[in-house]
């Protein structure tokens, strides 16, 4: 795992399950807000699948598609585009009627001080999404940073525990799911809301975070004391085979992430170790952290494929070969909800 061809080659290799669960399926995917971190590699994947499986699918990737490359790499890879602006009621309007929809729009970072952009992006973008396809099956990416802070030893928020969310991008999100479920019981839409912390690509993530953090000798803050992660390929399969699950009259809720919950002292340890240098810290670890319990996912799709420990070793390997990262650090440590 030595440069992105084959990074992305990894996180766009469908398992057999995911092939299967997609040839159950009626009707065309189409992914909205395929532009952001992990948009593209989910429809490289679910492209892969249909036709690894000779499904009979298209496989819509609809973003701004306002920089960059990524359209023309989409287009080439297979995947049809579509440039769309889903701030415009007409363009929204205009989009394909589709039977499967995965829901990846949203705004988090840059929330504080445009406050009011993050709740129209996260709550009225959706319900003119959720009009536009109510006959349709839309998994939603959320985050778990919907639930309040649990205490360490209770392993994280199930599903069932009541959502409490601090600050006003996790209210918003919370906010995004109360429109979908609202269009899910007025109209029956079959929905699923997507709770995921933390995707982990070797471009961005807690795991390239820490590992910066540590190799270059900065601090490494334990306030946020532990931490849950999840392999981005794991995610974009768990979300993809998610489509079969949707519920009407409200939908579901399904927490996604890795099986462990992840001592951030103990991970500090884990790079210190392979980069020979000695972690430094600052704060304590406190009593509570923003933790999701994804055991109900590990029954119904199986355990990640990548282990915690491939992750760590994949991430040490890509700073030690100066592999590209994004630069939009996840901020996991904030405490007090401003992003």
């Amino acid at each position: 795992m030595m440069d992105r061809a084959q990074l992305e080659s990894h996180l766009a290799k469908p398992s057999p399950q995911l092939i299967g669960d997609l040839s159950q399926l009626d009707g065309d995917i189409m992914i909205l807000g395929a532009g952001g971190k992990m948009g593209p590699s989910l429809a490289k994947l679910a492209k892969n699948a249909v036709v690894a499986g000779s499904l009979d699918k298209r496989v819509i990737a609809v973003s701004r598609f306002s920089s960059g490359d990524l359209r023309k790499e989409l287009d080439e890879f297979g995947v049809e585009t579509q440039a769309v602006d889903l701030m415009s009621q007409d363009d929204v309007k205009a989009l394909p009627k589709v039977k499967n929809v995965i829901y990846m729009a949203g705004q988090k970072f840059g929330t504080t001080g445009r406050e009011h952009y993050t709740w129209a992006m996260n709550t009225l973008v959706p319900g003119e999404v959720a009009a536009r396809y109510r006959d349709s099956r839309i998994v939603v990416f959320s985050s778990g940073n919907v639930y309040p802070f649990m205490p360490v030893a209770f392993g994280g928020a199930s599903e069932h525990v009541p959502p409490s969310p601090v600050g006003e991008y996790a209210q918003s999100c919370l906010g995004r799911e109360r429109i979908f479920q609202h269009y899910s019981h007025r109209f029956g839409t079959a929905i699923l809301c997507f709770r995921l912390n933390y995707a982990i690509d070797l471009r961005y993530g807690v795991l390239l975070d820490l590992a910066q953090q540590v190799k270059t000798q900065q601090p490494v803050d334990l306030s946020m004391g532990h931490v849950n992660v999840l392999w981005q390929g794991d995610a974009n399969e768990y979300a993809l085979r998610s489509l079969l699950l949707t519920q009407s009259n409200g939908g579901r809720i399904l927490n996604a992430t890795g099986p462990e919950t992840i001592s951030i002292r103990w991970l500090a340890g884990e790079f210190a170790n392979r980069f020979d240098v000695e972690p430094i810290f600052v704060g304590e670890e406190q009593e509570t952290c923003l933790l999701n319990n994804a055991s109900v996912a590990h029954e119904l799709f199986g355990y990640p494929r990548v282990s915690l420990q491939q992750m760590i070793a994949w991430t040490a390997a890509w700073i030690e070969a100066g592999g590209e990262t994004l630069g939009k650090p996840t901020h996991f440590q904030e405490r007090k909800g401003r992003f």
